[in-house]
This record gives structure tokens, sequence and C-alpha cells, in this order.
């Protein structure tokens, strides 16, 4: 059996032995069975750190944890614990783990190492945003209709301890931001007046009325009265003596103090965080080492590229005009918001499942279990949130959940509905993430791992398999496939446009007016969406190119060997992983059939 000399590192890292003069032999076996321990370990303590993670993945032993995110010792323990496993792993040859643990390995250190980068920049001096920050997530929890459970008084009390510590780190991120102001690192006015609303939509009563008062409407009947009335009580008290008094609070801050020292520029580069932070957030969310250049022209060929496609479709409905007069046709034409009740939007979405369902067994040699639905986005966010995809549980008791914003029935125009469907629902996101979700024989830490690059990608590249499903006969259709095509183009040019080359808020809006059908108040709600996180915008096209690319060589080598179900479960068996080590394995797969 094949020997080898470990250093002592990993097990005085993870198992507290002592260092010895001479180190331990290990055989190849011995040495599998310490990276199992170590991959167990890595998810569990990741777990433990991070309970949020925890309770959306469906364990529920954390659900009255939250930590404060924010504080100096959470980020020094959160540091210590990326070094601790990156040493650990390093010190393991690849030449005794199989190509799955290497690839285990290969993501785990990925992951670690950009975990730490990002630790080295005070993004923690701007904590709270219009749309990408945890009082948001933590407002969809207190709803009680996702992730968090309330099924039992242990939940109801595990909440109550939960809310403590959220307002916790509430409180925290309100003196974060007060430095920030003292520091320059501020979010532009235009955001500010978005993140206001939301606050103040929570900061008053009365409590039966309040989106934190969800729980005790749906209270189990299996609860006795008295039991009933406690949890009814104590939820008042947290409603009334707690969180509104804490979001008047922020209300206040945010109009009062916040407002005023907003910043006017749009992009990141006007902050201390400067560029060296863009071009971070360009390679956590592409997994790529593109430059902001780079993705800049790419971006511009793309939407040129697009843009030809969508003339055909102009000239195939006889539209008289040109390409942006025909954007405005689109977005203003009332046979194409067709709805009057919210309960018909949901409709027309479970119609496009069932055109799809014959379609998806010849593309696909593995589906998910998971359950899955649509639902209206909550009232409370729905005015500035875009449709999303919230994910089923571990165990699957909970559905995948695809949620789209309704804020408006009348106006709710379809034409690029099939488009987003295919992306947000099946077979995009819920595919995607929940046949990672359900795949046993992957390491727990990857069945919930997240890189925007593969999982955005693989869900815009979804999005192209509409003809296959039977979907985009209306020529209106392919064009929204079209026009969320451009759209995630578009975002190659506007992103790096705002954050590396200057441009304002409003020179995006009018790159994207001039080559996109979306209304004007939809594509300011995108570009200040970008001006939020900078980089994210990047992952979508930057991943679906990859995945086609990957798909085209596979054809091109294999040619009657190509099976496009094998080639679907080669990509998405993986779980999520940074493009590099997909092509890794793609490659590896095309170069198993010679």
């Amino acid at each position: 059996m094949k020997k080898i000399i470990i250093c002592c590192a990993a097990f005085i890292a993870l198992q507290g032995c002592k260092k010895e003069s001479n180190p331990p032999v290990v055989d190849q076996e011995s040495t599998r069975e310490v990276f199992s321990k170590l991959l167990e370990d890595f998810n569990q303590e990741k777990l433990l750190l991070d309970p949020l993670l925890a309770t959306q993945a469906g364990d529920n032993r954390y659900n009255d944890k939250f930590p404060n995110y924010l504080s100096e010792a959470y980020k020094s323990k959160e540091k210590g614990f990326y070094e601790k496993y990156r040493h650990a792993f390093n010190e393991i040859a690849d030449s005794l783990l199989t190509p799955s643990e290497q690839m285990s390995k290969a993501v785990l250190l990925w992951d670690c190492n950009i975990k730490l980068e990002t630790l080295g920049f005070k993004k923690d001096l701007m904590p709270i945003d219009q749309m990408w920050s945890l009082n948001l997530d933590f407002n969809q929890l207190a709803s009680g209709s996702t992730a968090q459970p309330f099924k039992t008084t242990e939940d109801y009390e595990n909440w109550l301890k939960r809310v403590d510590g959220y307002l916790a780190w509430l409180a925290t991120a309100k003196s974060n931001m007060e430095q920030g102001i003292a520091e320059g690192y501020v979010l532009p006015k235009a955001l500010i007046v978005k993140v206001i609303p939301q606050f103040e939509s929570l900061s008053n009563g009365p409590a039966e009325e309040h989106l934190f008062y969800g729980p005790i409407t749906m209270l189990p009947e299996s609860f006795d009265q008295a039991t009933k009335d406690q949890i009814i009580s104590a939820y008042n008290v947290m409603i009334n003596d707690k969180v509104i008094p804490a979001y008047k609070e922020m209300t206040k801050f945010f109009k009062e103090t916040y407002l005023p020292a907003g910043r006017e520029s749009s992009g990141i580069a006007a902050t201390p965080l400067d560029t060296a932070y863009y071009n971070h957030q360009i390679k956590f969310y592409t997994t790529t080492n593109l430059t902001a250049d780079e993705i800049h022209q790419i971006g511009l060929d793309e939407v040129a590229r697009i843009r030809t496609e969508m003339e055909k479709v102009k000239e195939q409905v006889g539209f008289k005009g040109d390409l942006n007069a025909f954007f405005d046709f689109v977005r203003t034409n009332k046979d194409l918001m067709p709805f009057t009740e919210r309960s018909q939007v949901i409709a027309f979405y479970d119609s496009i499942h069932n055109v799809m369902k014959p379609q998806l067994d010849k593309l696909f040699s593995q589906q998910p279990i998971t359950p899955f639905e649509v639902r209206r986005t909550e009232p409370f966010r729905e005015k500035s949130a875009a449709a999303n995809y919230s994910s089923g549980s571990l165990d699957g008791t909970r559905p995948g959940i695809f949620y789209t914003p309704i804020p408006d029935v009348e106006e709710y125009n379809i034409f690029d509905k099939e488009d987003l469907f295919l992306h947000e629902a099946i077979p995009g996101h819920h595919f995607q993430i929940s046949l990672a979700q359900e795949n046993e024989e992957l390491p727990e830490f990857r069945r919930t791992l997240w890189y925007s690059a593969f999982g955005e990608g693989w869900a815009l590249y979804a999005e192209s398999m509409g003809t296959e499903l039977g979907l985009y006969k209306d020529p209106y259709q392919y064009l929204g496939m079209l026009g969320a095509e451009i759209h995630r183009a578009i975002r190659l040019v506007v992103d790096t446009g705002i954050h590396a080359r200057g441009w304002t808020r409003e020179e995006a809006i009018e790159y994207s007016l001039q080559n996109e059908a979306k209304s004007e108040s939809k594509i300011i709600s995108e570009i200040e969406r970008y001006m939020a996180n900078p980089g994210q915008a990047l992952s979508y096209k930057i991943g679906q190119l990859k995945i086609i690319e990957l798909r085209e060589r596979s054809q091109k080598v294999l040619g009657d060997k190509f099976d496009i179900k094998e080639f679907h479960k080669q990509v998405l068996e993986t779980g999520c992983v940074p493009l590099e080590l997909l092509e890794q394995k793609i490659n590896d797969w095309i170069a198993s059939y010679s």
C-alpha cells in the first residue's frame, strides 16, 4: 500500500495533537479517513459559525442563534476558522485522494482563500443596503413563511432568542455606519432613500398587523390555549418593546443622519475601498481572473450580437420603427399585460411548468425530488425586489420557492416571463440547487455551497433551453429570452462602467434604456442593485458563456458520442464550483471517451 509522510500540522490544528519530533507515516487509506473527517469538521464548524446557513439548509440545531456578524470578535473567529482549514487541507497530498476528493479539496481551498481576502476589506462599514443586507433576510424569516420553522413551542422560543441576537446586530450596524460616515464609507443617496421605507414600514404597530406577528397567525392547533396565550403575549412584547423601537431608531438614523451624509457618486471606487475591492469582487463573483476592461468588452460584443437577433424578431412581428421604438412598444403594450388578479400570475407560471414537463426527460437524466412552489414576493419588499428563488431544505420538507414581485398586477408584463421561469425555477435554480442538496455523494459543505458564476451561469444557460423545452413559440416570448440575455450582457457593461470607469447612475440607466425593453422603473432598480453589490451582476453572463463553451467543445470533440443528458449530469452533479474547476472536470470527462 502506498505510503506518504504527512506533516502533523493538520492534526495539530484540528485534533489537538502535540507536535512530534518525527511526523507519523500515514497510508492512503488513513489519509482519506483524515480527509473525510476534515470535511465533516469543516462543515459542522461552519454551520455553528453561521447558524443562518444551517437554518436555510433545514438544520434546526441553531435556530435560536444570531451571532453578531459585524463584531470584531466574530470576524476574528471567522478569520481563524478559514486559516485553520486552509492550512490543514494544504497538508494533504492530492495524490492520495480520489478525483472527487481532489475536487472537494480544491473547492474548499478556493473558498477559504476568497473569504480571507474578503475579510481584508472594511465593507462592514456599509452593512445595510436596499437589497442584499441581513436585515432583509431576517425580515423574510420573521414572516414565518420561509426557512425558520414554527411548529413546536421550542420553535417559537428559538425565534424570540434569535430576535434578540438580530437586534444586537442591528445596533452594531448603526454604529458601523456612524463610523463609516466619519471614514468615507457610505452608500449613495439614491440607495439610502430606498432603504428608509423598508425600516419605516416596520416601525409602527399595532403588533397584530406587524410582519413579525406572522408566526402567531400560524400557531399549531395542537397547542393548548394556555400555551398559545403565553406565546402571543411574548410576541406582543417582542414586537412592541423591542422590534418597533429598534426600527423607529433606524428610520430616524437613516433619515436624519445617514441620508444627509450619503454620497452623490455611484461607484465603489469613490469610497476608501477603491478599485482593489472591485477587483476582488470580480474574482469573488466570476471565479475567474478576468479584468474589468476585459469584461466590459465582452459585454459590448454581446450587446451588439443580441441586438442583431432582436432586429430579426422586430421584422418577424412586422413592427415599423427602430429597435428602441420596438422596446417602448413592448414595454407599454397592454396586450402583454393580461392580468387583473395576482392569482392569475401564479397560474400563468404553473402553465409554463406544465408545458415543459414532457420535455424535461429528454434533457435531464436526473431531476429533483424536492417539491416546488410559485409565490408572490412579500409585500414589505416587493417594490424594490427582483424575482428570486429560495431553496428548499436538505431533507425536502421545505419546498423550493420561486418568488415573483407583483406590486401592480395590471402592469405585470408577460413578454419575458417564460424565460424568467426557466432561470429562477425549472430547470434553472431549482434543478441546480436541489440536485446538489440531494446528492448524498457530495460532502455536506458542497451540497449548500454557492458560487454565483456557476449558479447564476447555469440559470442563464437554462434560459437558452426554452425552445428545446417547448417554449418560446410566441415571438414576444423569444424576444423576452433575448431581452433577458441582453440584460445580463448589459450588466457587464454598466457594472464595470459604474465601478471601474466612473459612470454615473444616470449614464448607466440611459445605456440600459437604449438597449433593452425593460421599464424605466425596473432599470432604475437594477442599476441601484449593481451599485449596492459591485461585481455580483457580472457572474450571470460570464458563467453562461463558460457553460455554453463547454457544451460546444463537448459536442465538437465527442461528435456522435455526445449525450446532452450526460453533459447536464456532469455539470450539475458537482454542485457549485469555481468555473476553472468545472472546466477541468468537463475536459476530463471528454478525455475519458478517448
